[in-house]
């Protein structure tokens, strides 16, 4: 089978010659690390590491044009900066780590009239300027390609920020509503032309509303303002034989799952085990009704070969079985894991699935 094959065969709960291997996210101080330990410098890392390919189209559905970033004040400890999306936030130096949030461009329905200049699904450049020559290189490949479908909950969270939001959910829900349904429309009108012009496999949403112990927003809140919303999008992508609809949520997501289901999502990732989430259990509970990407824990990575190995039977081979699974790190692949570590890793993952492959042939 070729990546293309095997990505739908493995999310469609088919035959695959084995289970497709979705690119892992590493932080770049990992791959400096690796380096130093034995990873050539000169290797394109997923090639190295066996991961099929896997794309999704160049269309800008964000905030267009972006918020220009801007340094405000900078020591040699931190810097003060206002990012992309027009957000104002202290971030450390010199290692990556959550910023502080100064303030946010999204406040009243006078300031969310202002932010919908940036969304508006006309934007000339949201489509690249050679999209035709594009299109004639997708005709014939075989790999998954994808395109981005947008965000309900994570957006506008990001514009107005977690505490902000969950009080104007409250306090004036008639906002929430209106900014929801214009990002329901907005995205339709957005990815249309892409839909309809190029014959694509999958899409991607993206929220991001688990924290360590539950989700961000409650499920009744979340039927309300973002459930009638996937519908327009899942119900829009699913006329054009895309079946495939995948959610990025990280942390706990256990109460929101059903009303995804509902939505029209077929997947979610990556079930973030420091979280709670159990990907074994999740099978159990809603079967072939959600495809399942990640849930091996990160931390198990900066351990040991002993650990790792706990770690990948205790889940692997039986979610290989049932279908419908990738086998992914639960987040971004932290610098303590070492290299010889990630590639142990890998190598059971590529011997369990051969054997089931070889189990299903």
């Amino acid at each position: 089978m070729n990546a293309r094959e095997r990505f739908l065969e493995t999310l469609r709960f088919g035959k695959p010659d084995r289970p497709f291997l979705m690119p892992q996210w590493f932080f770049p101080e990992t791959i400096e690390r690796w380096q130093s330990e034995g990873l050539p410098a000169d290797v394109d890392v997923d090639e190295f590491f066996g991961f099929d390919r896997y794309e999704t189209i160049p269309v800008c559905i964000g905030l267009f044009p972006p918020f220009k970033v801007e340094v405000i004040e900078e020591t040699s400890n931190k810097r003060i900066l206002i990012d992309s999306d027009g957000v104002k936030k202290e971030e450390k130096k010199p290692s990556p780590s959550m910023p502080r949030f100064l303030e946010f461009p999204l406040k009243d329905r006078e300031s969310w009239e202002n932010l919908k200049a940036k969304l508006d699904p006309n934007s000339p450049a949201r489509y690249p300027r050679w999209w035709e020559d594009m299109k004639r290189c997708w005709k014939d490949r075989d790999y998954p390609l994808g395109i981005n479908a947008g965000s309900f909950y994570g957006w506008p969270r990001n514009w107005i920020g977690v505490e902000s939001f969950s009080y104007l959910l409250y306090d004036d829900p008639d906002l929430v509503a209106d900014i929801c349904t214009y990002l329901g429309d907005f995205i339709v009108k957005v990815i249309e032309r892409a839909v309809d012009e190029v014959d694509l496999d999958f899409a991607l949403m993206w929220e991001d509303l688990g924290f360590k112990t539950g989700p961000l927003i409650s499920p009744e809140m979340f039927r309300k303002f973002m459930l009638p919303q996937y519908k327009k999008v899942t119900s829009f992508l699913k006329a054009h034989d895309i079946d495939i609809i995948l959610v990025d949520s990280d942390g706990m997501c256990d109460l929101i799952i059903p009303l995804w289901i509902e939505g029209g999502v077929t997947g979610l990732y990556p079930f973030e085990v420091a979280a709670g989430s159990d990907a074994v259990a999740t099978r159990e509970k809603y079967g072939q009704q959600l495809a399942i990407i990640g849930n091996i824990d990160k931390r198990a990575l900066a351990k040991g070969k002993k650990e790792i190995e706990e770690e990948v039977m205790s889940k692997v081979p039986q979610l290989f079985a049932s279908g419908g699974y990738i086998p992914f790190v639960d987040h971004c692949v932290p610098p303590d894991a070492p290299f010889e570590n990630f590639c142990y890793y890998m190598d059971l993952i590529e011997q369990l699935g051969d054997k089931a492959g070889s189990g299903r042939a």
